[in-house]
């Protein structure tokens, strides 16, 4: 490409156009082979470096979500080259773009940042992400060892759930305790991935080492996902029965407003019940300047209206934006994730967990199975006391965020 192409084009088209040419989308006359060979060779002998990593950011975004792609013609060289580049995102995009391709030497450089407690704790992290794309088994020791590292904890207990590892239930439960409340809610949602580690978590709750309280009902209902029997009577045994619909929703809506207005003209304590919302709500939801994005920020919802939060909270399913709508993936090495569909095409499957965006290649997916439920659980207060109940309703109705209780993580 010459510079009246590219002034032709202009610089925001020449991401478009790489994005293009990797998808497969376009023909440019450059060489005769596929796109991704055209891109390397583009990439590699232009002499304009915004343009070069324009090529690459497109390439890296048309290969997202893959793995195992065999390498353009070319690659080889244009690695080294790029790995020896002055400028960080040049050689961040050879690594990445190398793991996709099965470049020995971008797999290597991944794990030797991921590893390095003195780099910079962000590109440790994103080392650690590109490597989790590749579902290279050999990563699960690096994983197991980087759950200890406070800094590195949250995406090493994720990246867990990709891999079925004897070792990992035990590695996540010998230190469940120091993990904060965030750290400790990925740990969860890995070990209710699996049949194999969820057997050690319900064992665990049974003998106290993890709060029965720590299972909150979409936890709960993930863990019955997994279809086990005796695990599902475990559950109950330890946690109750649990409904996705009942038959008299105006009932339960009144009695929950009795033990609400039992506290009198001020039945709750806002800061008490913000830590009750970071604990049981905050995972999807966001309010004021706090929370997730999984499900609708509640920030200008009708919160004053009491019947209106009621309603919401006991009945979800009631209901159901499509967008919010739950599907079950069952992968072929035993996996179960349940979440929102966000996009999918013919190459794989992009998931909204409660606590992730997992992407998963169609070839290792067994069955997807749309749901009619929400993706917010009923019996998410059910295990509360009348007092966390008045605290949090009394929080959520509140016009203005409050402050944590003094002492408050």
């Amino acid at each position: 490409m010459n510079s009246t192409q590219r002034s032709a084009l202009g610089r925001p088209w020449t991401l478009a156009l790489a994005l293009a040419l990797g998808l497969g989308l376009l023909s440019f006359p450059l060489v005769a082979e596929g796109p991704l060979d055209r891109l390397t060779t583009l990439a590699g002998s232009t002499a304009d470096p915004a343009l070069r990593l324009d090529v690459l950011r497109g390439m890296e975004a048309a290969l997202r979500g893959r793995n195992g792609v065999a390498a353009p013609a070319g690659w080889n060289d244009l690695e080294t080259r790029l790995s020896e580049a002055p400028d960080a995102e040049t050689r961040r995009l050879a690594r990445n773009l190398g793991t996709v391709f099965g470049s020995p030497r971008a797999m290597k450089a991944l794990r030797d940042i991921a590893a390095d407690p003195k780099a910079v704790a962000a590109d440790r992290i994103a080392a650690l992400e590109a490597l989790l794309r590749t579902r290279d088994t050999g990563l699960v020791p690096l994983l197991q060892k980087l759950a200890g590292e406070p800094g590195m904890r949250s995406t090493a207990l994720r990246g867990l759930a990709g891999f079925d590892d004897a070792n990992t239930p035990s590695v996540i439960l010998r230190s469940f305790a120091q993990f904060s409340p965030s750290e400790q809610r990925d740990a969860l949602n890995t070990l209710a991935s699996r049949n194999a580690y969820a057997r050690p978590l319900v064992q665990a709750v049974a003998a106290g080492r993890v709060p029965k309280a720590a299972l909150t009902a979409d936890l709960v209902r993930q863990l019955r996902s997994l279809k086990d029997t005796d695990l599902a009577a475990d559950l109950t045994r330890i946690w109750g029965v649990m409904r996705e619909t009942s038959p008299d929703m105006k009932a339960e809506v009144e009695r929950v407003k009795k033990v609400y207005w039992a506290g009198g003209s001020q039945p709750g304590d806002a800061p008490r019940g913000r830590v009750v919302f970071n604990q049981v709500c905050a995972q999807c939801h966001h309010l004021f300047d706090t929370g997730g994005n999984v499900g609708p920020d509640i920030t200008g919802a009708n919160r004053a209206d009491l019947d209106y939060l009621l309603q919401n909270i006991l009945y979800p399913n009631a209901v159901i934006p499509n967008e919010y709508l739950a599907s079950t993936v069952e992968t072929k090495d035993e996996r179960v994730l349940t979440g929102m569909v966000k996009s999918q095409d013919a190459n794989g499957v992009t998931l909204q967990t409660a606590n992730d965006v997992v992407t998963l290649p169609r070839s290792e997916i067994r069955k997807i199975e749309a749901t009619a439920i929400s993706m917010m659980p009923e019996g998410l207060i059910a295990n509360l006391t009348e007092q966390q109940t008045r605290d949090l309703l009394y929080y959520l109705s509140r016009p203005g965020q409050v402050p944590l209780p003094a002492g408050s993580k």
